[in-house]
């Protein structure tokens, strides 16, 4: 485990990113443990393995169904507040604001902070992504403060680069997309009945669309490959991210497949935890690469 102390700068995030805890601890970053709701009741996400376990073991095999919000000013205010007393520069990367109000609230959180306690140095970055899609910028934005850059130079690659972070989703069942409102309701019935799977993507500003459709599970991974063909960059020199809702075998061998479609030179998984996976419910997987920027 990285101390803060030691470091440069403190690179923060929150735990939509789903990268596991212990992850962050080795690494050096920070992240703020959002909120999701069993019925009325708030639950701190962990950010724990065998607690995602059993987050999705209750969908399961209990039917349950989770809320979630967006972290609030106070809640960001308060993060900020305790980053701060490091008196080191902050870079902030949060949830896509395509997706939530997070990354808004941070920014007005960060506001309060610069006019309460004036002279930090804070940048807060809107991913415009979702799950490892910002998890994988959180890494290589430790890995170059690790090797050298500067605070600065940093943000500004993650500014460069993160529309060109694409991610592709397909998942079972879009009962739980449609209850969060993510997809219509009339594509996930007309989905679930038919063994049609919409293969969702994210827009350039990070709003979530159906980008195409396939008809089973042989037919979805052709044409997510096809679609990762016509974006991606030079595979054989980057790391295909996948995070997955309770699937790994699914994703394993969806990811062995890419490996050797398209040359990807290694993989990381990771599970989709408690706050992104209470809208996708499970069996959702998802890949990011970098490629062209997303339209």
């Amino acid at each position: 485990m990285k101390d803060l102390n030691n470091l440069p700068f403190i690179i923060s995030t929150d735990s939509g990113c789903d990268l596991s805890l212990d992850v962050c601890k080795e690494i050096g970053v920070v992240p703020l443990f959002m909120n999701y709701i069993d019925s009325e009741i708030v639950i701190k996400d962990t950010m724990e393995q065998t607690d995602i376990v059993k987050f999705y073991k209750k969908m399961e095999e209990e039917g349950k169904t989770f809320k979630t919000s967006a972290v609030n000013i106070q809640e960001a205010y308060d993060f900020l507040k305790e980053l701060i007393k490091y008196n080191k520069p902050i870079m902030h990367i949060s949830l896509g604001s395509g997706i939530s109000g997070t990354y808004n609230n941070f920014v007005a959180a960060k506001e309060m902070i610069d006019e309460k306690y004036p002279g930090n140095e804070i940048y807060i970055i809107d991913s415009t992504c979702a799950s490892l899609g910002y998890g994988m910028l959180v890494l290589e934005a430790s890995k170059l403060r690790d090797e050298g850059k500067n605070i600065k130079d940093v943000v500004d690659y993650i500014e460069n680069v993160k529309r060109g972070i694409n991610p592709y989703f397909t998942t079972n069942t879009l009962t739980y997309l449609a209850r969060g409102g993510r997809v219509t309701k009339i594509a996930s019935i007309f989905g679930n009945v038919l063994s049609i799977k919409p293969i969702l993507r994210l827009d350039y500003d990070g709003h979530l669309l159906v980008h195409t459709k396939g008809h089973g599970k042989s037919n979805t991974y052709k044409k997510m490959i096809e679609s990762i063909k016509e974006q991606v960059i030079n595979p054989e020199e980057q790391t295909l991210y996948i995070s997955h809702s309770n699937a790994i075998e699914t994703a394993v061998e969806f990811g062995e497949i890419l490996k050797k479609e398209l040359g990807f030179k290694d993989i990381y998984y990771s599970y989709i935890g408690s706050i992104i996976g209470s809208h996708t419910g499970p069996g959702l997987i998802a890949v990011f690469f970098h490629g062209k920027n997303r339209f």
